[in-house]
């Protein structure tokens, strides 16, 4: 927590853009961020919403550094952010840390994938195809 400073965002503010350069991330501490996917010719497909306690970006910790998604404030928000380069030094430095980290981080992965997932298929699959095995 000693590299986290506190951020704010207004409702409806873009946090982050699908492609853009992704050196930091955030732990939400109030209010609801929207994860969206650019769909060609549609807006935006929302695939999740995220809230208090949660990791938003991940694609900071994985090579080139480019947002996967995009996020925006779904309400207002308070987060702590920290600075990509800083976590990922630490890191170098604390095999322990680095290790916990990843293996949050691919936890978070996991989950996202799902539901993207799901939620595209609910949005542009027939009826029923959205179903994910056990």
């Amino acid at each position: 927590m000693s590299l986290a400073r506190e951020v704010s965002f207004d409702v409806d503010e873009r946090i982050f853009d699908e492609g853009g350069k992704a050196d930091r991330f955030w732990i939400i501490r109030t209010g609801t961020v929207a994860l969206d996917v650019r769909v060609p010719g549609r807006p935006a497909a929302v695939i999740e919403r995220l809230g208090v306690g949660e990791l938003l970006g991940w694609s900071w910790l994985v090579p080139p550094h480019h947002w996967y998604l995009g996020a925006q404030a779904a309400s207002p928000v308070r987060a702590y952010e920290f600075d990509a380069t800083e976590v990922r030094e630490l890191c170098e430095k604390n095999p322990e840390l680095r290790h916990e980290l990843w293996t949050y981080v691919a936890e978070v992965i996991g989950s996202r994938l799902r539901s993207a997932r799901v939620r595209l298929l609910d949005l542009y699959a027939p009826y029923g195809a959205g179903e994910v095995p056990p």
